[in-house]
């Protein structure tokens, strides 16, 4: 009887984990009002928001470091600045159209969603440097994400 509760225990405690590390995750990126963000931030965005109608904000946690994202539209495309607390530019991540990519970054985009249907095209920017484009794919009803380097060759490890 007590292997049969201890048991019984052990399933219900497995079937939570998965909520538990859900709501963890979430507790990482959560959506926030411009007034929450420091002034540092909030200057950043002034400057990187003209021309743009801004979408909304989002502070997320990674590795003990805080970080602010801005969702931009801008000229019809979407663009995502992604900045520490100092309001310093870490990340940018802008649509593009399949379509005006280099023949080698659409063949290499192409080649790794296989059989998927390519979603959306995102330069991704670091240090105001392209470091790769980043593809969503719907293949059998699921979502991924590739990428692959400025010049559409693999990436040695994901950006």
């Amino acid at each position: 009887m007590m292997f049969s509760r201890s048991l019984k225990l052990v399933v219900v405690v497995a079937a939570f984990c998965p909520v538990f590390a859900l709501a963890q995750e979430q507790e990482q990126e959560r959506k926030i009002p411009r007034s929450d963000l420091p002034p540092a931030v909030e200057k950043t965005v002034v400057e990187q928001s003209k021309g743009a109608t801004i979408r909304g904000f989002s502070e997320e946690k990674e590795k003990g470091q805080t970080f602010y994202e801005a969702e931009l539209m801008m000229n019809g495309h979407t663009k995502d600045v992604l900045m520490d607390g100092s309001g310093s530019v870490v990340e940018v991540e802008e649509s593009i159209s399949f379509e005006s990519l280099t023949s080698a970054v659409r063949n290499g985009l192409q080649s790794k969603a296989g059989d998927g249907k390519i979603v959306k095209v995102e330069t991704l920017t670091k240090e105001g440097r392209l470091v790769a484009y980043e593809a969503k794919v719907v293949s059998n009803s699921q979502k991924s994400e590739i990428q692959v380097g400025p010049d559409g060759k693999p990436l040695d490890h994901e950006e």
